[in-house]
């Protein structure tokens, strides 16, 4: 049985060809009463449009390449949310790509997406060599979302800002009483943001001298590790911030298995609130880093891109939001 045409939906429906053509397209163009009489024909019928054939006639495969830093990150499923959303939308399909496998394999990571001829590029998360973006972009549109580092001419960034981020949970843990406040740090241009706005959060409310940092690799056992340091030191911090949330479910543990409770003996808050920040037994105080509004923020930039390739990149930052739960309160007394 041969597979439905194109002329067979027209048939079906009453119209023509070219009607046809629009409606699939997503044209505005189209009386409601017709665009319905094809979309019947197509359910009725079975067609599934020809992609290759109409990629070659507008030059355009209407797909995105999405490139994932870290798989691992809960924080980026948020994000891919609201980036697909859009693109869905506008009648784009996602094709995700993981950077960290590509490069273990000595792979350009973005190579498959121009041999495949994406339209556009979404770059999540921090890449350790920006400066590779540069000739991807100089051949389609690019947009990186959830980072910060510094990137070529006429690539957009979108990202939460980081700094007020860090801020409000400082603040936070402050304004509870506590004075001997830790901070499990991370990478990358995001991590030293943080890092630095807790320093000169700290420091503003006089407790430059009560301020310990200590590095991380984001991860649930980096943030463990870096709790058990924590603790074992001679003047215990009765709070910390972690870097992410994932890093601070670490640092819960440890604390944990230590015997400390929190938040009666130990206070944490994280950053992103991702999925794992809200489960019940969790229920961790954490910066909203808005995912999803920068996915459909970074999407936007990406459809704004198509339309004006040779625009300055410029950088967009999405409020945060402190969400209070459960893994903060005040220090005990005495």
């Amino acid at each position: 049985m041969r597979a439905p045409t194109i002329r067979d939906v027209a048939e079906r429906a009453g119209v023509s060809k070219s009607l046809v053509s629009l409606v699939l397209r997503g044209s505005d163009q189209v009386r409601p009463e017709k665009r319905e009489a094809v979309l019947r024909a197509v359910r009725e019928l079975g067609y599934r449009p020809n992609t290759a054939a109409r990629s070659l006639s507008e030059r355009r495969t209407r797909t995105v390449g999405v490139l994932l830093n870290d798989l691992r990150n809960p924080w980026f499923v948020d994000l891919l949310d609201g980036l697909n959303s859009l693109l869905h939308d506008n009648g784009l399909h996602m094709l995700l790509a993981d950077a960290r496998l590509n490069r273990r394999t000595g792979q350009d990571p973005a190579d498959p997406f121009l041999d495949l001829r994406v339209d556009g590029l979404v770059v999540v998360g921090t890449l350790p060599d920006p400066a590779a973006l540069g000739p991807v972009a100089a051949r389609m549109p690019v947009v990186v979302a959830g980072a910060r580092e510094a990137v070529p001419p006429h690539v957009d960034v979108v990202a939460g800002d980081d700094e007020q981020g860090a801020r409000l949970a400082t603040e936070h843990l402050i304004g509870l009483g506590h004075r001997r406040i830790a901070h499990i740090a991370g990478y990358g241009a995001v991590g030293e943001l943080r890092r630095r706005s807790f320093e000169e959060t700290m420091r503003a409310h006089g407790l430059a001298d009560s301020a310990r940092v200590e590095p991380s690799d984001m991860t649930e056992e980096g943030g463990y590790r870096t709790m058990v340091r924590l603790l074992a030191g001679p003047s215990r911090p009765t709070a910390v911030f972690a870097v992410n949330d994932i890093t601070g479910v670490g640092a819960l543990s440890a604390a944990e298995e230590l015997g400390l409770a929190a938040p009666r003996d130990l206070s944490v808050v994280g950053y992103d609130n991702t999925s794992i920040s809200r489960l019940r037994h969790v229920w961790l105080t954490t910066v909203d880093g808005s995912g999803h509004d920068v996915g459909r923020r970074a999407a936007r930039c990406l459809l704004d891109r198509f339309e004006h390739r040779e625009a300055p990149g410029r950088v967009h930052l999405a409020a945060p939001v402190l969400e209070v739960r459960g893994s903060t309160g005040p220090p005990v007394t005495g």
